[in-house]
C-alpha cells in the first residue's frame, strides 16, 4: 500500500541509519572550519529576491531556472537561499562587519534550496557548508580555503579526489579578454549560434565554459583562455597561489576552462572532484570574490570562500567504504515480570541523567524476543529483571554506576 503522502521531488529525508555518518561529515566539516579559526554563523533560510539576483547575475542558471521565489503577504519578493555566500556577505554588511579586525572568518552549514532535475547527490532542497573570508585579498587566504577542506576530506578518509584550479582574472584584464573571445566567436559562427552559448553571450560571455554540453565545450577547446590574458597583478596573485599550493603540499591540477557558474567570482577559482562521479563529480565549488560586497551595497571588500554539498560528500565517503556503524547502546532493560517495569524505570533515568545511553521494553515482546532485539540494537548490556531478582546476562564492558545500579534494583526486588 503506497503512503498517502510522500517527500516532495527533489528532497530526501535523513534516516536514523543514515545519521551516524551525516553527523560524521557535518561535525567534521564544523570542527575543522572552527580550527582553522572560522566562526560560525547561521542567515535565514529566505532573503530579498535581491541578495541573489544582483550577485549571482542576471543570465546565471541559479537566476534564470532555479531560484524558489515567492511573494510574501507584504508582497515583498523572497527567496529561499539558492547558495550561501551572498547571504553571509549580505550580513557582513548589514552588522558593520567591515569595522571588525580583517579579515572576518566564517562558516555555516545549513540546507539551499535550487529548482533543477534530480540526480545522485543533486536535491532541490540539499545541505550545503560555505566557508568565507572577508576583508583580505592576500593569496595565502585562497590556499587556506582549499587547505581547510582538504583536511576535511584527509580526516573523513577520503583519499579519492582531484584539484582543479584556475584565474579568471578580474575588472582590469577580463573585458579585454572577453573581447577576443567574442571576436573568436564571430569568427567561427557554428559554435557561436550554439544556442546555449548564444543566450550566454548576452547575460555573461564568459559562462560558456560553464556547460555540461560535452560537444560545445569540444568546439570550445579552441577558444582563447583567461589565463593566456590575465593582467600582471592577476598573473601574479595565481602565480603566488599555486606556489603556496606547491609548498604546502596540495596536489592540483590547472584547468584553463574552469570558471564559476556566478557573477561575483573574480581571479581564483577551484574545484575538488570525485572522480568515481562522471555526471556530478563536483564536491567542493569556490574561489575569489572580490566584488561581491561591494555588489550588495557594501564598500570594495575582498573575499575569498567555497561552498560544499554534504550529500555528495557522504558518496565520497560511501566510495571509500568509510561508512561508520550505527550507534549502539551501553545498556538495555528487559522484563520477564513486565510487572516490576514501575521499580526499575528510576534506575533507568538515573543512569541516563549520568550519561549511560538505555533503552527498554515497550513493546510486549516474550524475553527471548527482548534479547534478540538488544542484541540486535548492539547492547552492550542486558539487564533482566524477573520476579525476584534482576540478572546481568551480558556485559561487554565495565561500568561500576550499572552494578550499582544493579544491587539497588535487586534490594528493591527483595
Amino acid at each position: 500500500m503506497s503512503p498517502q503522502f510522500q517527500r516532495p521531488k527533489g528532497t530526501h529525508d535523513v534516516l536514523p541509519s543514515e545519521q551516524p555518518a551525516w553527523q560524521l561529515v557535518t561535525s567534521t566539516l564544523a570542527e575543522v572550519a572552527e580550527l582553522y579559526a572560522y566562526g560560525r554563523i547561521q542567515t535565514p533560510n529566505f532573503e530579498d529576491t535581491e541578495v541573489f539576483a544582483r550577485t549571482s547575475g542576471a543570465g546565471s542558471d541559479v537566476v534564470q531556472k532555479e531560484m524558489y521565489t515567492f511573494f510574501d503577504g507584504g508582497s515583498r519578493s523572497l527567496t529561499l537561499k539558492p547558495e550561501g555566500t551572498a547571504s553571509i556577505a549580505r550580513a557582513y554588511i548589514e552588522h558593520g562587519m567591515q569595522q571588525l579586525p580583517q579579515p572576518v572568518k566564517l562558516y555555516t552549514v545549513a540546507p539551499m534550496y535550487r529548482y533543477e532535475a534530480p540526480q545522485k547527490g543533486r536535491y532541490r532542497e540539499h545541505w550545503q557548508v560555505s566557508v568565507e573570508a572577508f576583508g583580505s585579498e592576500d593569496h595565502a587566504l585562497d590556499v587556506e580555503v582549499i587547505d581547510l577542506y582538504r583536511q576535511v576530506l584527509d580526516r573523513l578518509g577520503i583519499k579519492r579526489y582531484e584539484l582543479e584550479v584556475n584565474s579568471i582574472g578580474d575588472r582590469m584584464c577580463r573585458p579585454l579578454y572577453l573581447l577576443k573571445l567574442q571576436q573568436w566567436l564571430d569568427a567561427n559562427p557554428d559554435v557561436r549560434f550554439h544556442p546555449e552559448v548564444m543566450r550566454k553571450q548576452t547575460t555573461s560571455l564568459l559562462r560558456i565554459f560553464d556547460t555540461k554540453d560535452l560537444e560545445l565545450l569540444g568546439a570550445l577547446q579552441d577558444a582563447p583562455r583567461i589565463g593566456d590574458h590575465l593582467c600582471e597583478p592577476c598573473r601574479e596573485h595565481f602565480a603566488n597561489v599555486r606556489e603556496l599550493l606547491d609548498l604546502v603540499g596540495i596536489r592540483y591540477k590547472v584547468n584553463p576552462t574552469l570558471v564559476r557558474g556566478l557573477d561575483y567570482y573574480t581571479r581564483t577559482v577551484f574545484e575538488f572532484l570525485n572522480p568515481e562521479e562522471k555526471a556530478q563529480p563536483q564536491i567542493c565549488s569556490g574561489g575569489r570574490y572580490d566584488y561581491l560586497v561591494e555588489q550588495l551595497g557594501g564598500p570594495p571588500t575582498p573575499g575569498v570562500g567555497f561552498g560544499a554539498g554534504v550529500e555528495r560528500l557522504l558518496i565520497a565517503l560511501e566510495a571509500e567504504g568509510e561508512i561508520p556503524e550505527p550507534p549502539t547502546i551501553d545498556v538495555f532493560f528487559a522484563f520477564d515480570d513486565p510487572s516490576k517495569r514501575k521499580v526499575v524505570l528510576p534506575y533507568l533515568s538515573r543512569l541516563r541523567s549520568a550519561g549511560v545511553s538505555c533503552d527498554a521494553e515497550y513493546a510486549g515482546r516474550s524475553l527471548r524476543g527482548q534479547r534478540d532485539y538488544a542484541f540486535k540494537r548492539g547492547a552492550k548490556m542486558l539487564l533482566v529483571t524477573y520476579s525476584d531478582r534482576a540478572e546481568l546476562e551480558r556485559k561487554i564492558e565495565e561500568n561500576e554506576l550499572v552494578d550499582q545500579v544493579l544491587r539497588e534494583i535487586n534490594e528493591a526486588l527483595k
